[in-house]
């Protein structure tokens, strides 16, 4: 199947300017933190992205805020008690964990690397708890480099529409990268992301509504809107 990913990404970026316009808050927590000059971005986006793995980005938001105005630093996350880190990150999901990882980051970051976060993918996938997904992010959105951050949304839309058969995010980010062309790599997730959470959701997906429905083969779909 040949797929027109220039018309599939004009239209969603119509979509998304459109979405922008109707509800000027729309943003992603890594978008958010990446024109926030009040921290170091590439320690904002990391903090912010680990935290959010299986939590809502409305929660996610505020905890990494609470978190981020008390450690704008490794250095500083690192002088304190992983109890207050998880008392600050609550209610995200797994906290504790994501607490303990934090605290390792933290530590490893000052041993390492004076401090900062690296720009290259294998030394982002050896810190603990840092996958595909929050690597991609860091290098992308902090650093501006190339990388093609897949997560669930991604992974599932991509599944859905038919352009990739696939059975996790990781198998999914591989194939797009040989598909995919490299111009969209960057804007992948931050389009897709607000559409899975908008539109095209995990159950009953909004179909009568889609931008790019004349390119999606509704694959896996029993019920829609």
């Amino acid at each position: 199947m040949k797929i027109n990913w220039d018309k599939i990404f004009s239209a969603l970026e119509k979509w998304r300017d459109d979405v922008s316009i109707t509800d000027p808050s729309v943003t992603t927590v890594a978008e958010h933190y990446k024109y926030n000059k009040a921290v170091n971005k590439p320690w904002a986006v990391l903090v912010s992205t680990i935290i959010s793995l299986r939590t809502k980005d409305e929660v996610t938001l505020v905890a990494s805020e609470r978190l981020l105005n008390k450690t704008k630093s490794p250095k500083e996350l690192n002088a304190m008690k992983q109890s207050e880190i998880e008392k600050l990150i609550y209610p995200a999901g797994f906290y504790r964990n994501k607490a303990i990882s934090l605290k390792k980051i933290a530590s490893i970051l000052l041993e390492k690397y004076n401090g900062k976060v690296p720009s290259l993918m294998d030394e982002l996938l050896a810190l603990p708890g840092v996958g595909r997904k929050t690597a991609n992010l860091v290098l992308t959105e902090a650093y501006d480099l190339e990388g093609l951050c897949v997560d669930i949304h991604v992974h599932r839309i991509s599944n859905r529409c038919g352009w990739l058969s696939s059975k996790d995010p990781d198998e999914t980010e591989m194939i797009l990268r040989k598909i995919l062309p490299g111009k969209y790599w960057k804007r992948i997730n931050y389009l897709l992301v607000l559409y899975g959470q908008k539109l095209c959701r995990p159950v009953s997906p909004f179909c009568s509504n889609c931008v790019i429905k004349k390119y999606c083969s509704q694959s896996g779909v029993e019920k829609y809107r």
